[in-house]
């Protein structure tokens, strides 16, 4: 396996100096930005927007792909270095629309970070019969990069950065029936699914794109105030997950335990710039470091190691070029 991170092998923090409160002015600070071009999906609202700000401010161009423009424009007002473009992510030819334009630019890109996801959704399916969450958590995710890949090369030293979840642990991928055809539908399921296909294409990714200098991270930004991600589950999903009590208000020691937005965004930020990462990809990290790996036999911190299985990796690679119809070489 040599230095992949094949079933976890390098699974493990490493001692970065921040943590679960750090944020993500703070995970940046020093370093220099000026002449790179980043992408942010879903850059415009949570902690997209904060990853945005933070780049932009360090020097970066940052592109942000949003579906309502009008809203973007507004939130986006008096951040310096963004272009904003239109994007759909349930709508794979609005996603290769995007590309296009991009690659026609002749630009380099630099930073990748797709950012943009749903979650607890009822189900629903985007015209190819993709479940939403898996679509837009996922699918969009595999194909966005793939469409990009020329301008990552050119960077001569790129990163991605896909935003995952602890919510993986929600889930397995199941291969046999990924778009809920012939099981009900689970909220909870198609999330977590979702999101470990982000961390096993992740994986995958970095051992196949390392060789051009393209290095891979999924993350787990942590428990969040203040965004509109859960903004369709309903108080009985919160209820379920012991979020909140019969009233529907939220337990102290949920409370607690969120993170604000700066701090959401720290993972993300610290996986894109870091310079203790230039010799690791594929890893999956939380609060500004790895994260260890999670325990095989009940919801814990870290990763479980199910989403960095080899064979579920490239079983998956497979699965996402039929599934969207794009054959993702890398070359």
């Amino acid at each position: 396996m040599g230095h992949t991170n094949y079933q976890g092998a390098l699974q493990q923090p490493i001692g970065s100096g921040f943590n679960a409160t750090s944020t993500a002015q703070e995970v940046i600070n020093g370093i220099d930005l000026t002449g790179k071009i980043a992408i942010v999906t879903g850059g415009n609202t949570g902690i997209g927007l904060e990853t945005t700000r933070v780049l932009a401010a360090a020097g970066a161009t940052v592109i942000v792909p949003a579906r309502d423009l009008e809203k973007a424009r507004k939130n986006l007002a008096g951040i310096p270095n963004v272009e904003l473009e239109s994007i759909d992510f349930m709508d794979p030819a609005s996603i290769d629309a995007f590309a296009d334009a991009f690659i026609a630019t002749s630009r380099p890109l630099h930073l990748l970070i797709n950012n943009a996801g749903i979650m607890w959704v009822t189900l629903r399916r985007d015209s190819r019969g993709i479940e939403s969450q898996l679509a837009t958590n996922y699918l969009a995710q595999f194909q966005l990069t793939a469409r990009v890949w020329p301008a990552l090369k050119k960077a001569n030293g790129a990163r991605v950065i896909n935003v995952s979840s602890h919510g993986h642990q929600f889930g397995t991928f199941n291969f046999e029936d990924p778009n809920f055809i012939n099981r009900p539908y689970e909220t909870l399921q198609g999330y977590g699914q979702s999101k470990t296909a982000v961390n096993l294409f992740s994986l995958e990714l970095d051992t196949r794109s390392k060789p051009f200098g393209v290095r891979v991270y999924s993350v787990h930004p942590g428990s969040i105030g203040g965004t509109e991600l859960g903004r369709e589950a309903p108080l009985e999903l919160f209820q379920k997950m012991g979020f909140v009590d019969e009233q529907g208000n939220i337990l102290p020691e949920v409370l607690a335990s969120l993170k604000n937005i700066p701090q959401g965004a720290a993972t993300t930020v610290w996986c894109a710039t870091t310079p203790l990462l230039n010799s690791i990809g594929g890893v999956y990290c939380e609060d500004a470091d790895i994260a260890p790996l999670a325990s095989d036999n009940e919801i814990s911190p870290g990763v479980k190691r199910y989403s960095l299985d080899d064979a579920d990796a490239k079983r998956l690679w497979k699965w996402s070029e039929e599934a969207s119809g794009l054959f993702f070489s890398i070359s």
